[in-house]
């Protein structure tokens, strides 16, 4: 079983606003009352351990945050090539392997792939700018991140964000 909630966001589009199911190979659906789906919103995937595969619509354009959180056995995922923008911390504490990135994604947001343990290769696309601190953090696995000569990548992008010593900033 499928099951999602959607929310209109404008005239004319829909976010998909939380899931409910059982299925290890998930398939979001590409319109809602033949409307586009164009928004994954926060946490939508949060907590579903038996999620394995995602496949994600064309014309869905932003991913919202901690996505996958509790997703520890997601290998693969289809991201849209439409897609231009992830929140951080999008795809953290999941279990992919590798992703694809599409060409309209511009940067790759701090701790956007935190602590995916398991994450061996990510492939940026030609649009990509910046990759910004802590995006890769705890990422332990992780041998490749292929990108264009142009990237700006923060000094920190591979580092883990420590508490601050006593709670103090």
């Amino acid at each position: 079983m499928q099951d999602f909630d959607f929310k209109m966001i404008d005239s004319g589009h829909y976010a998909a606003m939380k899931y409910t199911g059982d299925e290890a190979h998930v398939i979001v659906p590409e319109t809602y009352a033949d409307l586009p789906v164009t928004v994954l919103f926060d946490r939508l995937f949060l907590g579903h351990p038996e999620i394995t595969a995602v496949e994600l619509p064309d014309g869905v354009t932003d991913l919202g945050e901690f996505m996958f959180e509790g997703c520890e056995n997601l290998r693969s995922i289809r991201l849209p090539a439409q897609m231009t923008s992830m929140w951080p911390y999008a795809f953290a504490y999941s279990g992919l392997e590798e992703v694809r990135l599409p060409d309209g994604v511009t940067s790759i947001a701090p701790f956007a792939f935190k602590d995916c343990k398991n994450l061996k290769r990510v492939i940026c696309g030609k649009g990509m700018r910046k990759i910004e601190s802590w995006a890769f953090g705890g990422c332990d696995q992780l041998e490749e991140v292929v990108c264009g000569p142009d990237v700006e990548i923060s000094p920190k992008a591979y580092e883990s964000k420590k508490p601050w010593p006593n709670g103090l900033r």
